[in-house]
């Protein structure tokens, strides 16, 4: 592995415990992470039951493509991206993969 997707790697994982540190207080669910390091994808997983109510979803899902993190999912209020610059990864290191192409264009993050 190299340097760049090492470090991608490091702030993607500490990202997704600090989520999971953050919303793991409820008594009716369980967050878990899933890193499958071979592919790069980095997963944060909900699942319970509240109220006779199945919980299950994916809640963020960053995967590392050719020296960028692509955000496949992001279930945050505030936007898993910024949590991403505040470790030091650039603008143009992050894709918003969940937004079409022409959104993209229009972000301060890569286009691809």
């Amino acid at each position: 592995m190299d340097n760049l997707t090492h470090t991608l790697q490091q702030a993607t994982i500490k990202v997704l415990q600090d989520y999971r540190d953050f919303l793991g207080h409820d008594p009716e669910s369980e967050l878990h992470l899933v890193f499958d390091e071979k592919t790069h994808h980095y997963i944060l997983l909900e699942t319970g039951w509240h109220k006779n109510q199945r919980i299950y979803g994916n809640l963020i899902h960053l995967q590392i493509i050719n020296g960028k993190i692509w955000i496949q999912q992001d279930g945050t209020e505030a936007g898993i991206a910024g949590e991403l610059l505040d470790r030091g990864i650039s603008h143009q290191q992050i894709v918003l993969a969940f937004k079409t192409l022409e959104r993209r264009k229009i972000t301060d993050f890569a286009v691809i």
